[in-house]
C-alpha cells in the first residue's frame, strides 16, 4: 500500500522541549540580500498512509523515518541515489518506503500527537517515538504513551 494524501511540512516539538529543528543564525547582512531558504534539517513531512496511519519524512534528506524490530529509530536509506565513482555497491541505497515506516498517529487528551511503530510491539505493547532531553531518539522498547518525552507538537511551516 502506498502514501495518500496532501503532504503537511512540520515542525515538531515534544513536550520535553528538544526541538526536532535545531535553531539557525539569520542569513543575509544589509548589503548582501538572503538567498531563498532551503529547508533546515529538522523539518519534516507528515503523509496519510490510511485512516490513523501516517509517514514521516525528512524534507532536507528526502528518508523516511522507520522503527526496526529492536524500537531503534532509523533512516530508511543509508545511502545517496545517485552511484558515486568512489561509493562501493553496498552503499547504493534509495530512499525507500517500507512498512517499518509506518506510524499510528494518535492525538492525546492534552493536544500532543504519539506517534507508535505500526509493524512493531515490544512484549505485547506498542513503540514510540521518542526524544530524550538532549533530542536523540529513544529505544522503542522503553516508552510508554503517557511519558513526555512522546509527545510532539507538529506544527506547519510554509
Amino acid at each position: 500500500m502506498g502514501i495518500k494524501g496532501k503532504p503537511c511540512w512540520m515542525m515538531g516539538f515534544s513536550l520535553q522541549h528538544a526541538a526536532l529543528a535545531p535553531h539557525h543564525p539569520s542569513i543575509g547582512t544589509a548589503s548582501i540580500p538572503p538567498s531563498p531558504p532551503a529547508p533546515a534539517p529538522g523539518i519534516v513531512e507528515i503523509r496519510s498512509v490510511r485512516v490513523g496511519v501516517v509517514a514521516i519524512r525528512a524534507v532536507h534528506t528526502g528518508f523516511y523515518l522507520a522503527m526496526n524490530k529492536q524500537g531503534q529509530l532509523y533512516g530508511s536509506g543509508t545511502a545517496p541515489a545517485e552511484p558515486s565513482p568512489r561509493s562501493p555497491p553496498s552503499l547504493l541505497c534509495q530512499k525507500e518506503f517500507s512498512p517499518n515506516c509506518k506510524f499510528t498517529e494518535r492525538i492525546e487528551e492534552n493536544g500532543y500527537n504519539t506517534y507508535a511503530s505500526l509493524r512493531w510491539r515490544h512484549r505485547g505493547r506498542p513503540m514510540f517515538l521518542s526524544l530524550n532531553s538532549k533530542g536523540r531518539p529513544r529505544r522503542g522498547g522503553k516508552t510508554r504513551r503517557q511519558h513526555l518525552s512522546t509527545h510532539f507538537l507538529p506544527m506547519l511551516v510554509s
